[in-house]
């Protein structure tokens, strides 16, 4: 089952690139819906959801493996808070962490602001796959982080501001 599902997740690295488009396109298409989706300054789009089982509208047109990754990515908190992503989203976008690639918060009811910019980003899917794939092989969270700061040292943006797991 861990293998059918690092398969699943790491195919989404190919396909990333086939969804570009689908954002613009969802932004026509749910135009009515702008109770629970926000259009932020840096062009990421932010959709509120009831939970992490009730996936954004902006993945409806993305591949079932993208999908596969937010849902993964939604519950793995406790791992993804604590890895930086290294495409620069820190200063574009403001995120703390490679978990605010995919979701900017879970708040106290349950509900889920969903962000789409892991949608076009291959170094925050690649992390968060990275990042769940090794915890499921028993690694620990600086093991992981130190894995994560080593792929991405050299030809990336500068991380984003992430504490060290203790």
């Amino acid at each position: 089952m861990k293998k059918i599902l690092f398969i699943c997740l790491t195919s989404i690295l190919v396909l990333s690139a086939c969804g570009q488009n689908a954002t613009k396109e969802n932004h026509v298409e749910h135009e009515g819906h702008e109770d629970h989706i926000a259009h932020l300054a840096n062009g990421d789009l932010q959709e509120t959801t009831a939970s992490t089982d009730v996936l954004p509208t902006f993945l409806e047109h993305q591949s079932e493996d993208m999908q596969l990754v937010y849902q993964a990515a939604a519950k793995a908190h406790d791992i993804l808070k604590w890895m930086p992503c290294y495409c620069g989203c820190g200063d574009s976008a403001g995120h703390l962490n490679n978990f605010n690639c995919f979701v900017q918060e879970i708040k106290d009811n349950g509900e889920v602001v969903w962000d789409d910019h892991g949608t076009r980003c291959a170094a925050c899917l690649e992390t968060a796959v990275a990042s769940i794939k090794m915890v499921q092989e028993g690694k620990s969270l600086v093991e992981i982080r130190n894995a994560i700061d080593e792929a991405y040292k050299e030809g990336f943006a500068a991380p984003t501001n992430t504490p060290m797991p203790s």
